[in-house]
């Protein structure tokens, strides 16, 4: 009987420890794949054509935003859907716009955002002291 009962025990952790094994892989390689996409030529098409959208002169000697770089750790997965992750602009951490990419009609593209209060007060946009 005892005997029954240590097998048993064995055979339920090792099937919890297999199963937590697969869990982990799984999410390893989603996010792997996240970070691929986001790193991707495609998002960064997108970022800079939402930028421009943000500030019409970016990336050019009259422009508030002269660079941007992906805040790698910002990178996770949306409840909603699609990749939340944050750019810092111009290196200056304050000055950042968080975006939620996704796939639309088999094509990534940007969803919404959020800019920081610093951005939006430098670039002069509503809701800004200026």
């Amino acid at each position: 009987m005892k005997k029954k009962l240590i097998i048993t025990l064995g055979v339920v952790v090792t099937i919890i420890l297999v199963l937590g094994v697969k869990f982990y892989m799984d999410e390893k390689k989603l996010d792997e794949e996240m970070i691929k996409e986001v790193y991707s030529d495609e998002a960064k098409e997108v970022f800079e054509e939402r930028l421009k959208n943000l500030d019409p002169k970016a990336f050019t000697n009259e422009g508030v935003i002269q660079s941007y770089e992906i805040d790698k750790e910002s990178i996770e997965r949306n409840p909603m859907g699609g990749i939340n992750v944050t750019l810092i602009i111009n290196k200056e951490s304050e000055l950042n716009v968080t975006y939620t990419l996704g796939k639309f009609d088999g094509k990534l593209d940007g969803g919404g955002a959020s800019i920081s209060k610093e951005l939006t007060e430098k670039l002069g946009l509503v809701g800004g002291n200026k």
